[in-house]
């Protein structure tokens, strides 16, 4: 499948049907969904691929009630209009709002989504003297989480508003198949597994393969093998450092500037 941006979006299973199929199911039933897990793993790319025509609220820990309803902006004459938010937009069009990093949203900030996800379907924007706002047939909202990252907070007002939550992680059999180098695979694999054991907290995902083979393809395997050691946070670096040169039989370095040429 292809995404908005152009990008090519593998499908995996989800429930017995390729995981694109069973969001469009959620959605037709109603069931918001909250996809979670690491960074990199793929949770705006399925959603992206399901939903091509989605609206997007990018979260954060400034993010305001107007990154969703919209706010007043002065145009070139002077005067100030009210500019809708995403959050109405997606309403009044009857599509998907995809909140990424909600958990890292201030709680009282994402409420304002709340009352548009259950049987009110219905919004009003206070700052826009208190228009009302009903939520079109078609209008779904699905959310990523990213658990362990600084600041990402999961609700219990918030899990209760996603009925169903679905983890996803790397697949690695995803990345051989895109003939990235096995020795990378390989490392990513070791790490994984130690990842679930509970000794180290990090472990690369299909992005970081991804662009492993990208800088490979530039300035070589070695120098694509560093960067994975350089990445990796400083308490699991040793750790990498040692997965990398098991795979690659050479010892490696971050990737840093050398002598002056």
């Amino acid at each position: 499948m292809t995404r908005p941006n152009g990008l090519t979006y593998h499908p995996r299973l989800l429930s017995g049907m390729p995981d694109v199929t069973a969001l469009h199911r959620l959605r037709e039933a109603g069931v918001a969904a909250l996809l979670y897990g690491p960074p990199g793993t793929g949770k705006t790319s399925v959603i992206e691929a399901a939903f091509p025509d989605l609206l997007t609220v990018q979260g954060d820990g400034d993010t305001t009630v107007a990154d969703f309803v919209g706010e007043y902006t002065q145009t070139d004459d002077g005067r100030y209009v009210f500019v809708h938010g995403p959050l109405v937009r997606a309403m009044r069009a009857g599509v998907p709002l995809f909140i990424d990093d909600a958990t890292l949203i201030p709680p009282t900030v994402l409420a304002v989504v709340y009352p548009a996800m259950d049987g009110r379907r219905q919004i009003v924007v206070k700052a826009n003297g208190g228009e009302v706002v009903d939520a079109a047939d078609g209008f779904y909202v699905v959310a990523g989480h990213n658990p362990g990252v600084h600041g990402a907070i999961l609700t219990d007002a918030l899990s209760s508003r996603f009925s169903a939550q679905i983890h996803v992680s790397t697949d690695y059999d995803l990345a051989a198949q895109l003939k990235i180098d096995k020795r990378a695979v390989k490392v990513a694999r070791n790490l994984a597994t130690r990842q679930a054991r509970g000794e180290i907290g990090w472990a690369p995902q299909l992005r970081e393969l991804i662009a492993f083979q990208k800088i490979a393809g530039v300035l070589g395997a070695e120098a694509a093998a560093g960067n994975l050691v350089g990445i990796a946070p400083e308490e699991d670096r040793t750790t990498v450092a040692s997965a990398v040169r098991d795979a690659f039989g050479t010892t490696v370095k971050p990737l840093a500037l050398g002598t002056r040429i």
